[in-house]
């Protein structure tokens, strides 16, 4: 038997957020890692809950103890709240950047794409697919839809940051845009960033 078979607790351990779990997966299979490691989602929803990312990811870290650990977000919101959790568990590694949108477009992609438009509001293939209930009814558009203008005044472009070619996700995508009543481009970025440093952690 493989160690990996005999004791599972040490495996690495990659916390994730659940609004990348489809990427992760392929990314975790492309490299034939996903066999290697274990992955422990966070729920979605925290995508519009950035204050609970940082208590929930240390809870989980303080539960692994002493297993090798990556975790699977940016900052995310959390105003460099979870890199003050993370400076408690030497050798625990984030994503980098302030956020998915930059971790799956590089950062000279994304601060090329922020620059030419800053009012634009991004979305990954999950994000798209997944747009009324982590968006549209996340921010309470569903009863309140009337708001949407107020919100997203300032903005004038949705951007797909498309990690496939799946049809399913550009036409989500683009009835997102209809539904904020904004231009819609797609920029396909693909897996590889997320690819490069999830191999180089684990």
């Amino acid at each position: 038997m493989t160690a990996t078979v005999r004791d599972r607790t040490a495996r690495p351990l990659v916390v994730a957020c659940g609004a990348l779990a489809r990427e992760l997966r392929a990314v975790l299979e492309g490299a034939g890692l996903a066999d290697e490691l274990d992955v422990q989602y966070l729920p979605s929803h925290l995508h519009n809950r950035p204050e609970q990312i940082a208590p929930a990811i240390e809870a989980l870290l303080r539960a692994a103890g002493d297993r090798r650990c990556v975790v699977a977000y940016a900052d995310c919101g959390t105003g460099g709240a979870l890199d003050r959790v993370l400076r408690q568990f030497p050798g625990v590694v984030r994503l980098p950047g302030a956020h998915c949108y930059e971790v799956f477009a590089g950062s000279d992609l994304f601060a090329a794409l922020h620059d030419s438009e800053p009012g634009t509001f991004y979305l990954t293939d999950y994000l798209a697919l997944h747009f009324d209930a982590l968006v549209w009814d996340g921010l309470g558009l569903g009863r309140h839809p009337e708001l949407r203008d107020q919100y997203f005044a300032h903005y004038t472009r949705v951007a797909l940051l498309a990690q496939s070619d799946d049809t399913a996700v550009d036409i989500a995508a683009r009835r997102a845009a209809e539904r904020l009543g904004l231009a819609y481009e797609r920029v396909f970025v693909g897996r590889g960033e997320l690819a490069a440093i999830i191999a180089g952690a684990v």
